[in-house]
């Protein structure tokens, strides 16, 4: 069930035990005819996938959501909205989590936090990934917005930390978090869509973002590079400044160190 601010604004909840994958659900419904604003969830998933295709494991007891938005903004501008969904993981996440650390400047210390350009990670794990395709057709542009958030389990055969809700707050549950999520995605989204709205969700993306100062590596078509991350600009792309000077990425892989146990 969708809470009442989601209902209110014209959203509407499609619930599905078992597909392929909510993205292509989405894409399905939306060749079909459907008019946009719609969650489509799925208890389980038998082909989940994130970005670059790469599988994304898919057990119950998870969320997989897909957001299917119909001409929400000119082509363009649609990267913003991977910062939109971003902001509405991490305030439903704070939301159900217990004393959740504040946001604070740079992001250093925070127990829940966004790494450029989609993941929410708790403790530097990460717990949820986001996926945006945008498809042009017939004089309009639609939009999917994926969410697959680790509430209770997260896969132990990742590069990288994992974890999961449960992890940390045992009454964590996929209704809880889909309610919150819509709430947020309410709310942010309606920032975002009054003029200029994107520079009050850059600085609140910002003050939650993980390594924000800190020595990263991006993997990129071309190799990878190394630097220190100084921000996102006013379009949404990463600035890096390296010894060669300060450079702006449109799309990459995020890659930091893991910092030593204790």
């Amino acid at each position: 069930m969708l809470p009442d601010a989601a209902r209110a604004a014209g959203y509407r909840l499609i619930v599905r035990d078992a597909v392929g994958s909510t993205m292509e659900e989405a894409r399905r419904a939306l060749h079909a005819g459907e008019s946009g604003k719609l969650w489509i969830v799925a208890r389980e998933q038998t082909a989940g996938r994130g970005r670059h295709g790469r599988r994304w494991g898919s057990p119950p007891g998870n969320l997989y959501a897909s957001l299917l938005l119909t001409n929400p903004c000119d082509p363009a501008l649609a990267p913003q909205l991977g910062f939109v969904a971003g902001l509405a993981l991490h305030d439903a996440a704070a939301r159900l989590l217990p004393n959740p650390s504040p946001p604070q400047a740079g992001g250093r210390g925070q127990r829940i936090a966004l790494k450029w350009p989609n993941d929410l990670l708790i403790g530097r794990a990460k717990t949820a990934g986001l996926l945006l395709e945008g498809e042009s057709r017939a004089g309009r542009f639609d939009v999917v917005v994926g969410f697959g958030v680790n509430i209770a389990s997260c896969p132990d055969d990742t590069p990288y930390p994992a974890a999961f809700l449960k992890q940390i707050e045992a009454q964590a549950s996929v209704e809880a978090m889909l309610a919150g999520l819509a709430d947020a995605w309410v709310a942010r989204f309606a920032t975002w869509s009054r003029p200029g709205g994107f520079g009050p969700i850059r600085d609140a993306w910002l003050e939650r973002a993980a390594f924000l100062g800190e020595t990263i590596t991006l993997r990129l078509p071309e190799g990878e590079l190394a630097g220190i991350f100084a921000g996102i600009d006013p379009s949404g792309r990463l600035e890096l400044e390296t010894r060669e000077g300060r450079r702006v990425i449109d799309a990459g892989d995020l890659y930091f160190a893991t910092p030593p146990s204790p």
